[in-house]
């Protein structure tokens, strides 16, 4: 399906829909003084999918992210969202986007339930009886029905990060971007927020961008797979071709081995 053409989603919290929206970069390039972040990076996201960016830390994805919400501008090239160019403030008027955070970023003077009502509230847009259907209704969709009168500080890393996704269906997005949404987590509760995403798409159509170093959750639920590194989108293809990557820069990526004889830190020393 062509990027920015209708797929119809329906709201979790609601009865109207919207459509799904696809992401396009066209030669996108970031650079911060002489520090060249993002070299002509270019893919499109078809509506609906799930997208998975990965590469090694400090190769540019979470910058790229941040294009695409609008928080950086480009230096060159350019980020459409449903068509609309992401930098200009009037695309997030008309695509509703919502940012996952790798941290959560929850307002730790808030309850839980204050956590997701903030947005509402703030932006006035149901009454406070709709905005109470509306939260209870997320937090049983993420099964956190019980903590809405909880804090952050209270609650465990996975529960936080549940709550930061919960925070953003509330928003009701046609475009969800996660920040490595399954770092510091166990490995059963990452593959907790896998299933989630997973659903959210399965069930409410939401297209989804994904930053992440998790390589289960790529494979596992990934439509397709990029691969940054030092700047430059070396791979975009379906998992299944990772499993045998005819790159060896992916492919020790993934699979990283071992070497007590000949330790990596020694080589980036020199």
């Amino acid at each position: 399906m062509p990027a920015g053409s209708p797929s119809s989603t329906r709201s979790p919290f609601s009865d109207t829909e919207s459509p799904a929206v696809g992401v396009k970069l066209e030669n996108l390039c970031k650079s911060f003084g002489d520090f060249v972040v993002l070299k002509d990076v270019s893919f499109a996201v078809e509506p609906s999918e799930i997208f998975v960016l990965m590469g090694p830390s400090g190769s540019g994805k979470s910058v790229l992210l941040k294009h695409i919400v609008g928080l950086e501008t480009p230096t060159s090239g350019r980020v459409l969202v449903d068509n609309h160019d992401a930098a200009d403030p009037v695309t997030r008027e008309h695509v509703r986007m919502a940012l996952v955070f790798q941290a959560g970023a929850l307002f730790s003077s808030l309850s839980v339930y204050d956590n997701l009502a903030l947005y509402l509230r703030e932006h006035r847009v149901a009454s406070e009886s709709a905005i109470r259907e509306k939260v209870e209704r997320a937090l049983q969709i993420l099964s956190l029905d019980k903590t809405g009168e909880k804090f952050p500080s209270e609650l465990s890393g996975g529960m936080r990060k549940r709550v930061a996704i919960a925070r953003a269906l509330v928003m009701e997005p046609q475009l969800m971007l996660y920040d490595e949404p399954t770092s510091e987590l166990d490995p059963v509760m990452s593959a907790t927020i896998s299933e989630i995403i997973a659903t959210l798409k399965d069930e409410y159509r939401v297209t989804s961008i994904v930053v992440s170093h998790d390589r289960d959750l790529a494979l596992n639920i990934a439509d397709r797979v990029g691969i940054l590194m030092d700047g430059e989108l070396i791979h975009v293809g379906p998992p299944s071709e990772l499993h045998t990557p005819k790159d060896p820069r992916i492919a020790d990526f993934l699979n990283p081995k071992v070497d007590l004889k000949n330790p990596r830190f020694k080589k980036l020393a020199t």
